[in-house]
C-alpha cells in the first residue's frame, strides 16, 4: 500500500488537467446552468399536460394564453442558458490553447531537431486542435446532460412506474450502444491519426523538394507513398464512419421505437383509467428529453475518443519538453572556446558520428574545418552552434558549458550559418535582425555592411522592407546566403560558426565573406568555418582535418594545407 502511494505521488501532474483546473469556476457554472436548464425542460411537458387535462376540458382561452406566456418565458430562459453554457466552454477551450501555445511551439522545434523525418513535429499542434475543437463543440454539453437522464426517469416514475421502467430500459440499451461505440472506434481512430501524420509528412516532403521532384520526375515515385498512406487513412476513416453510422442509425431507430412504446404504455394506462390523456403526451416529451443526451453522446463519441487519445499523446509529449531553467546571468563570452573530448551523435541515433575532438581557440582566432564528405564536419558545427547536444565531452565558452548560458544569451553570443540556408517568411530586415522586436536600424545596417549586402539591399524595390518569401523563395541562392551571413553577424557575436558559407557565392561574395571573417577576428571574435574550397581558408590561422568522425590533424594553416589537399 505504501509503495503504491509513493508511486502515485511520484507521477508527474497532468499539465492539461492543471490548466482545466484554472477554469474550475467555469465548470461549476456549467454544472449549475445544466441543472437549471434540465429543470426548465420540464416546462414543455407540464404545458402539454395542462393543456390536455385542464384547458381543453374547461375551454378556457384566458388560461391557455397565460400558460402560453409562461412556456414562452421558459423557452427564452432555456435559450439564454444554453448560449451561456456554450460560451463558457468556448472560453475554456481558448484558455487551453492560450496557456499551451508557447510549449506547443517549443515542442515543434524540439521534435524537428530530435526526430527529423519522423513526421511527428506537427503532431502536438494537431492534438491541441483536437482537444480545443472537442471542448468548444456540443460534445461536452451532451455528456454534462447525461446524468440528468436519471432526473427525467424519476419524474416519469412519479407519473407512473411503468413509464419510468420503460424509459430506464431504453436508456440502458442506448448507453450500451454508446459503450460499444467507444470500444469499436478506439483502435480505428488511433490508426487514422497515425496514417494522417504519415500522409502529411509525405506532403511536406513534396512541398519542400518540389523543384527536385519535378526536375528528375521523382514525383510519381513519391506519389505511390502518398497513395498508399491515403488509402490506409481512408480505410480507417471509412471503418469509423461505418461504425458510427451503424450505431447512430441503431440508436436513432431504437429511440423512435421507444417513444412509440412510451405512447403505447401511456395509452394502456389511460384505457385502464390510471392516467389522463395529458400524461400520454407529457411522458412522450419527457422520454425524448431523457434519451436525448444519450443519442447526442453517441453522436459525439468519435470526437471524445479522438480528444482522449490526443490528450494522452500530448501529455506524453509535454513530459518530454525540456524547459528553460533559471541560470545565473553570465557575462557575454570574450576570451576563448574550448572543446574537450567531444563526441556527437545525431538525435535519435545511438552510433557516434564524431568522437574524440579536443582543441582550444583564443579570441581573434579562426579555424577552418576540412575533410571528405561524411567525415563529421556538419555534425561538429551543429554541436558548436548548440543545435545538437554532446553525447560526451564539453563545449565551453570562457570556461562555461553552453547549457550554463540562457538560450537568449547563447543566441546572442553565437552566429550560425547552416549549410542549407533557410530564411523565414518576412522582410530582409526582419531576417537580419533575427526577428528581434524593436531591433536598432544601425545594428541591422552594420551587419548588412559587414556581409557586403547593404548596396544590394538598397537596390531592391522595398529595400530592407523587401519580403524574402517562404524559405527565402523570392531571392536567389547567393542572395539568401549573403543575407543569412548578415543574420549570423548581427549583434557582433563572439563565436561565428559557418558551414560551407561560400557554396553559393560568386567571387565578389567570397571576397566579402573573407573580409567579414577578418573583421570578426579583428574585434576579438572567434570563427569556425567548414570549407571545401581552398580560397576561403586564407582568412583562418588554424586547420582541423576530420576523417571518419575523428580529428586526423590539427595545426597551423600553412603546415596543414601543405600536407593535405582540400576537397
Amino acid at each position: 500500500m505504501g509503495a503504491t502511494a509513493r508511486q502515485g505521488e511520484s507521477e508527474p501532474p497532468s499539465r492539461i488537467a492543471a490548466i482545466l483546473k484554472k477554469s474550475k469556476s467555469a465548470f461549476i457554472g456549467i454544472f449549475v446552468l445544466s441543472a437549471a436548464l434540465n429543470v426548465l425542460l420540464l416546462g414543455g411537458a407540464i404545458y402539454m399536460m395542462m393543456v390536455y387535462d385542464i384547458v381543453l376540458p374547461a375551454g378556457s382561452l384566458p388560461t391557455l394564453a397565460g400558460l402560453l406566456m409562461l412556456v414562452i418565458l421558459v423557452y427564452l430562459f432555456q435559450g439564454v442558458i444554453d448560449v451561456i453554457r456554450t460560451r463558457l466552454l468556448s472560453r475554456v477551450s481558448a484558455t487551453i490553447d492560450h496557456d499551451l501555445s508557447g510549449e506547443i511551439f517549443q515542442l515543434v522545434q524540439q521534435f524537428s531537431i530530435e526526430r527529423p523525418g519522423q513526421g511527428e513535429s506537427l503532431q502536438p499542434i494537431r492534438d491541441l486542435d483536437q482537444i480545443r475543437n472537442f471542448l468548444s463543440s456540443g460534445g461536452p454539453l451532451a455528456f454534462a446532460d447525461l446524468p440528468w437522464m436519471a432526473f427525467f426517469i424519476v419524474v416519469l416514475m412519479l407519473l407512473h412506474w411503468a413509464l419510468g421502467v420503460t424509459v430506464l430500459i431504453g436508456g440502458l440499451v442506448l448507453l450500451s450502444l454508446a459503450i460499444a461505440a467507444d470500444r469499436l472506434t478506439r483502435v480505428p481512430t488511433q490508426a487514422a491519426n497515425q496514417c494522417a501524420g504519415l500522409r502529411l509528412a509525405v506532403a511536406e516532403t513534396s512541398r519542400r523538394h518540389a523543384e527536385v521532384l519535378k526536375a528528375m520526375a521523382m514525383g510519381t515515385h513519391l506519389q505511390r507513398h502518398w497513395t498508399a498512406y491515403s488509402r490506409r487513412f481512408l480505410e480507417t476513416q471509412q471503418s469509423m464512419a461505418d461504425t458510427a453510422a451503424t450505431l447512430g442509425g441503431a440508436s436513432k431507430m431504437f429511440r423512435m421505437l421507444l417513444q412509440s412504446l412510451v405512447l403505447t404504455v401511456g395509452a394502456i394506462l389511460v384505457i385502464d383509467g390510471k392516467a389522463t390523456g395529458g400524461i400520454i403526451f407529457a411522458s412522450s416529451i419527457l422520454a425524448s428529453r431523457a434519451l436525448a443526451p444519450v443519442e447526442q453522446a453517441i453522436g459525439n463519441w468519435r470526437g471524445l475518443t479522438a480528444a482522449r487519445q490526443s490528450w494522452r499523446r500530448l501529455e506524453g509529449h509535454l513530459s518530454l519538453l525540456r524547459h528553460e531553467v533559471d541560470r545565473l546571468d553570465l557575462p557575454m563570452p570574450c576570451q576563448d572556446l574550448r572543446i574537450e573530448n567531444l563526441a556527437i551523435a545525431p538525435p535519435g541515433v545511438t552510433q557516434l558520428t564524431l568522437a574524440g575532438i579536443s582543441f582550444r581557440l583564443a579570441a581573434g582566432e579562426a579555424m577552418g574545418i576540412i575533410g571528405p564528405s561524411g567525415s563529421g564536419k556538419s555534425t561538429l558545427v551543429r554541436a558548436l552552434a548548440g543545435v545538437w547536444p554532446a553525447v560526451h565531452g564539453h563545449i565551453r565558452l570562457d570556461g562555461a558549458t553552453l547549457d550554463q548560458y540562457s538560450s537568449e544569451k547563447r543566441g546572442r553570443a553565437i552566429g550560425y550559418l547552416p549549410q542549407n540556408v533557410e530564411l523565414l517568411d518576412g522582410s530582409i530586415s526582419d531576417n537580419i535582425a533575427r526577428f528581434t522586436p524593436d531591433a536598432a536600424t544601425t545594428d541591422i545596417i552594420a551587419a548588412a555592411e559587414m556581409a557586403d549586402v547593404h548596396e544590394m539591399i538598397k537596390r531592391m524595390p522595398q529595400g530592407y522592407g523587401s519580403p524574402v518569401g517562404p524559405n527565402g523563395a523570392f531571392l536567389s541562392a547567393g542572395q539568401r546566403q549573403r543575407i543569412a551571413l548578415a543574420r549570423a553577424l548581427y549583434g557582433d557575436p563572439f563565436l561565428l560558426v559557418l558551414d560551407e558559407p561560400n557554396s553559393n557565392l560568386d567571387p565578389d561574395g567570397e571576397a566579402a565573406l573573407m573580409t567579414a571573417v577578418d573583421a570578426v577576428r579583428a574585434r576579438g571574435g572567434i570563427v569556425l568555418l567548414v570549407a571545401h574550397r581552398r580560397s576561403i581558408l586564407s582568412s583562418v590561422n588554424l586547420i582541423l582535418h576530420l576523417s571518419g568522425g575523428r580529428a586526423k590533424a590539427i595545426g597551423p594553416r600553412e603546415k596543414l594545407l601543405a600536407d593535405f589537399a582540400v576537397g
